[in-house]
């Protein structure tokens, strides 16, 4: 049995430890929750995404020049909405039907393709790392839902089009996409070129609308019949402004 002093002894150290576990437990809790506090300042301040803070952090140059949604084409937001995100004015962030589609699709959850909507990549770009992982989707999903709770899918849109990389040399949001693409600024993008843009989002390291293949003006095709197909598919980021 242990006597006096040697329980004395152990005290202290039990209690040291307890506190590091408290301290650290209160970290975890803290940097889980930052994000969901910046969403609330997001609202009023254009934001950077985490690819762009780690090229900055490893001294590589950054292309990127915030532009509000009301000052683009109307072309590229519709065009990345039928691209992406068609049921974007209709779900709560995540859409139940396209991750349903997903899920059955994919041999097993590591391989699932698709099913993240604008939001969850915006949620993703903002606060999460890249690639594809499950507990990086643990994480995102719950991310998404408050983005969308707490920001107007107009303003969820605009961050997406000014964060989301457009080319492999540091090129983000979609100025620095249509600079790079067509030596235009992305207001006077026609239906053609907004399209070509949307085809680069999903691979913009190895897609070039500047010098697009048969393949990719085969998806800017597509990507452009659906946008004239779904006239409403923007109904919820539209300018209220006549």
């Amino acid at each position: 049995m242990l006597n006096c002093a040697a329980m004395t002894r152990l005290r202290p150290v039990r209690s040291t430890g307890a506190r590091v576990l408290r301290a650290v437990v209160i970290v975890a809790v803290l940097v889980l929750l930052l994000p969901y506090a910046l969403v609330l300042v997001y609202r009023f301040v254009d934001p950077a995404s985490v690819p762009m803070a780690w090229r900055w952090i490893n001294g590589m140059r950054v292309h990127r020049t915030w532009v509000p949604l009301d000052r683009m084409a109307p072309t590229l937001p519709l065009a990345v909405l039928a691209s992406e995100d068609a049921r974007f004015c209709r779900h709560f962030g995540i859409d139940l039907r396209e991750l349903k589609n997903a899920i059955e699709g994919a041999d097993d959850i590591t391989g699932m393709r698709g099913g993240s909507t604008i939001t969850q990549q915006t949620a993703k770009n903002l606060f999460l790392w890249q690639g594809r992982s499950i507990v990086r989707k643990v994480i995102e999903a719950p991310l998404a839902i408050w983005i969308d709770l707490v920001l107007p899918k107009r303003r969820v849109l605009e961050i997406y089009l000014n964060i989301a990389q457009w080319g492999p040399t540091g090129q983000f949001g979609v100025e620095a996409g249509a600079r790079r693409a067509f030596d235009k600024s992305v207001r006077g993008l026609d239906e053609e070129e907004a399209a070509l843009l949307a085809a680069v989002l999903p691979s913009p390291v190895r897609r070039n609308a500047r010098q697009p293949g048969p393949g990719m003006r085969r998806v800017a095709a597509r990507i452009q019949a659906k946008a004239a197909s779904f006239p409403d598919i923007d109904a919820c980021v539209r300018s209220s402004r006549p």
